[in-house]
């Protein structure tokens, strides 16, 4: 996994919109660091890091990069305490359960 996707993942999920300006920002610079594509691994990790909110459109940023993962949709096991309407959002645009269902 790539030192990028390393530390926006050890920082967690995205702060809510109660988050200071400078808070938001330091995340928003994170995730512009992260390139894509990501692997299916990237993408699986990533995937832990939504909030309860969609944190000003960093949750959208974030959902649009998970899904510049090659193949299959990565099995997603391990999410942020209040992701369950992200991983809808996740479901609906991969299809189905698209390798969710286990979560």
């Amino acid at each position: 996994m790539r030192s990028e996707v390393q530390a926006f993942v050890a920082d967690g999920p995205l702060p809510d919109v109660e988050a200071s300006e400078k808070e938001i920002e330091r995340r928003e610079r994170q995730l512009a660091a992260v390139s894509p594509p990501v692997t299916s691994e990237e993408a699986a990790a990533l995937a832990a890091c939504f909030g309860p909110d969609d944190c000003y459109g960093l949750a959208w940023t974030l959902v649009h990069l998970i899904e510049t993962a090659p193949g299959p949709v990565p099995r997603i096991s391990d999410r942020g305490p209040d992701a369950d309407d992200w991983a809808e959002v996740l479901r609906a645009r991969w299809g189905g359960d698209g390798g969710l269902a286990a979560i």
